[in-house]
């Protein structure tokens, strides 16, 4: 069996999101647990798979196996319409056997997401990514206002998880409290993790 580790899952078209994503990696090895990167296919509307069976770059493929055996959970998505993306809402259809079985109850998981616009539903698709992991009897971890980042925010940030405004062109960087608030909740699923292990 491997060491305990956090996954951090996640679609990015345009990159915010992985950067988000290794953000809460970082914050999570800083707490001693490793953290495991995995991201989701493209979904094609072409009705043959397309694509390779492992990315030209960045996080390979997540696999049921990755989400069975970790030890808490980041789920992260861009906004599509106030919702997750249809590549990691099909992933997530995708793990009904790890719901028989119960395989996913008493852990801890959090929710990040990036948008194009300021309000552009941040809110809503944290939400919405939350319904499947109450499915499977998870622990949601938010941010609490502890966190100064949430109060001084003038980009993205919530209570339900971190979010990130990429601006209208995709472009706009992680600021400081965006990086910090994306470290807090990969803290923060380490220390409950760790906790629950005890």
């Amino acid at each position: 069996m491997s060491a305990p580790y956090i996954l951090v899952l996640y679609y990015s078209r345009h990159g915010a999101t992985a950067q988000m994503a290794r953000q809460i990696a970082r914050g999570v090895e800083m707490s001693g647990l490793e953290a495991r990167l995995r991201t989701v296919p493209a979904v094609s509307t072409e009705c043959e798979a397309v694509a390779p069976a492992v990315p030209e770059e960045g996080a390979v493929y997540a696999t049921l196996d990755d989400l069975k055996h970790c030890s808490g959970l980041a789920l992260g998505s861009p906004t599509r319409f106030g919702n997750m993306a249809a590549p990691l809402k099909y992933f997530l259809d995708g793990t009904s056997s790890l719901w028989l079985t119960g395989e996913l109850v008493g852990k801890p998981a959090g929710v990040f997401t990036s948008t194009s616009s300021l309000h552009g539903g941040q809110e809503s698709t944290l939400l919405s990514m939350m319904l499947p992991l109450l499915h499977h009897g998870m622990l949601l971890c938010g941010l609490p206002y502890a966190e100064a980042a949430l109060l001084e925010t003038r980009g993205g940030g919530t209570p339900y998880g971190p979010s990130h405004h990429a601006g209208s062109d995709g472009k706009r960087q992680l600021d400081e409290h965006e990086i910090a608030l994306c470290r807090a909740l990969g803290k923060r699923l380490a220390q409950v993790a760790g906790k629950l292990e005890q």
